[in-house]
């Protein structure tokens, strides 16, 4: 499967640069002059996606990992007995990503930053919570805390009963924007506006348009907006030629997805160049459009390839077992299909005096034939894989306790019953089992936790022993 789509998206990968070549070959035929002016056209345009890409995007698909988070959820399900750790949560992410974060808690009525800011949610006082909160959406990008305007990107948390708990949220300063664009303005002398769904200018290059205080200017206060004909005004602008404060202008424009925004682009044109330029601006949006989608192949196909390799190398190298990362890995798509599964942890007895005795290469031996013998004596669907030095772990997916307790009374008889031989030295060890279980979805630590009580179990009863220790139901 992961084969197959590897090759799909190689594909697609191969028809976007079909796509750009032929594009780019059929404006290089065209005269020098008019290739400089699209080189040029290009170059200007290029911090606009780049700044899609970078500083919209970047925040959003951060807020969407870390909402996934079991331990935001945990937080926020307990907020008045968890509000140290939810600061210090916040400050944490504040200084790993150079964003600002908040927890907004529908439990506690309380806003949590990580400037450790604690704002009391009242109604009619916070008006942006309770009207997010009665909106259908899951997902929204604003612009609010007026002092000192944040790009907010909020995401609406809910615990596994599907439970509202609240919103946690991304902010990024205004500043970081204005600042691009002023740059950019200053450069090339191109505006930007950002307008949301209602048409109100929330990001620009125009600083006559920001925001002031907590009124949004809006598009259709703009003299030039103004001026358009009824049906221009419900429709794209797209490539629309107009008069803009006594100069031609030609309009782009591209609309943010995920955020249902519309960006457009303001090009003034001098005008013995405004036929061509406007033919050619025209193509360096599309081309520019086109990279933007090869980017997000070349993303998508980049993750799956770094994806693939680290699978690969997820291998014990004295064992060859699978290592720690990969037993979690393996763990978390139990989890994700919902299946039962229970947990082994296997530890060998008395295991360092082999090594002080015998040396560490006859302890690598013996580490490498106990992996050998335990491998072969599984089933095709347990996954077992070395999770420390002297400790394995078995993965038994829709195996009960008592059929995992089993299994491991054999594989323990077994183990006892071997003699290893290093060279010179026969060598006999035992190992002690802890078993737990879970018919539902867990954390893995949660489920390690219960079977290294087990385990502690057998090794207080006497060592070469197998016991059980079912999880409490909360």
């Amino acid at each position: 499967m992961n084969i197959f789509r590897t090759l799909h998206r190689s594909f697609l990968l191969l028809f976007a640069v079909v796509v750009i070549a032929i594009v780019t070959l059929t404006h290089i035929s065209i005269s020098k002059i008019v290739a400089e002016q699209s080189r040029a056209q290009q170059q200007s345009n290029s911090p606009a996606f780049q700044l899609v890409v970078e500083q919209l995007m970047q925040p959003l698909h951060i807020a969407q990992t870390l909402a996934k988070a079991k331990e935001l959820i945990e937080l926020m399900k307990r907020p008045e007995q968890n509000e140290e750790q939810i600061f210090l949560t916040l400050e944490r992410l504040n200084r790993e990503f150079n964003l600002n974060f908040f927890i907004a808690s529908d439990i506690s009525r309380k806003q949590y930053n990580s400037e450790r800011q604690q704002i009391e949610l009242i109604e009619g006082k916070v008006n942006w919570y309770f009207s997010y909160k009665a909106q259908p959406e899951n997902a929204m990008a604003d612009i609010g805390q007026w002092q000192n305007p944040q790009f907010y990107i909020d995401l609406k948390i809910y615990d596994a009963d599907n439970n509202f708990l609240g919103v946690f949220g991304v902010g990024k300063s205004l500043k970081a924007f204005t600042e691009v664009f002023s740059e950019y303005k200053k450069t090339y002398g191109y505006d930007f506006i950002f307008v949301d769904q209602n048409k109100d200018i929330t990001l620009t290059s125009d600083p006559e348009l920001l925001i002031k205080g907590v009124t949004f200017k809006n598009l259709t206060d703009l003299s030039w907006f103004q001026d358009l004909a009824p049906h221009q005004k419900e429709s794209s602008l797209n490539n629309l030629l107009l008069p803009i404060n006594g100069q031609e202008a030609l309009i782009a424009e591209l609309n943010i997805q995920p955020f249902d925004w519309t960006m457009y682009i303001i090009t003034p044109l001098q005008a013995r160049q405004t036929e061509i330029s406007r033919g050619f601006i025209i193509s360096i949006v599309t081309l520019l459009a086109i990279i933007f989608g090869l980017f997000i192949l070349i993303y998508n196909l980049l993750y799956y390839f770094k994806k693939d390799m680290q699978r690969n190398k997820q291998i014990d190298i004295l064992t060859e077992l699978p290592n720690r990362s990969h037993l979690t890995l393996k763990f978390e798509e139990v989890m994700y299909e919902n299946k039962p599964v229970s947990l082994v942890l296997i530890d060998l007895d008395n295991f360092k005096p082999i090594n002080d005795t015998h040396g560490r290469k006859a302890g690598d031996i013996v580490l490498r034939q106990i992996a050998s013998m335990l491998q072969n004596e599984i089933r095709d669907t347990d996954i077992l894989g070395r999770w420390s030095g002297q400790e394995f772990i078995l993965l038994l997916p829709e195996t009960g306790p008592h059929e995992a307790a089993e299994l491991c009374q054999k594989l323990c008889k077994k183990l006892a019953g071997m003699t290893i031989t290093t060279g010179t030295t026969s060598i006999q060890i035992t190992a002690s089992f802890g078993i737990s279980y879970t018919a539902i979805t867990r954390s893995m630590s949660e489920v390690m936790s219960a079977a290294d009580d087990a385990l502690f179990l057998a090794k207080r009863d006497g060592r070469n022993l197998v016991r059980t220790k079912l999880i409490e139901s909360s």
